[in-house]
């Protein structure tokens, strides 16, 4: 259980130094904001399963979840 923590961890570190290359290096397109929301988005569910223990919690709640957060992404990456 210890080594699965680490690994989200490490995957969350990369993730947003990830993040921060991309919004540095490229200028604003229609390439970057959904790419930055996709990872965002990821980052959420990570820390959500794995922090949060949603992972143990009922498959109704998970899925909403899910769902709430694409439906989320989807209403803000339509508005720009």
């Amino acid at each position: 259980m210890k080594n699965s923590l680490i690994l989200v961890f490490v995957l969350l570190l990369t993730i947003t130094i990830t993040t921060s290359c991309v919004s540095n290096l490229f200028s604003v397109s229609a390439f970057v904001a959904p790419f930055i929301m996709a990872l965002a988005a990821f980052k959420f569910l990570l820390v959500a399963f794995q922090f949060m223990e949603l992972k143990k919690a009922h498959s109704f709640w998970k899925i909403s979840l899910i769902l709430t957060l694409g439906l989320l992404v989807v209403l803000i990456i339509g508005i720009k």
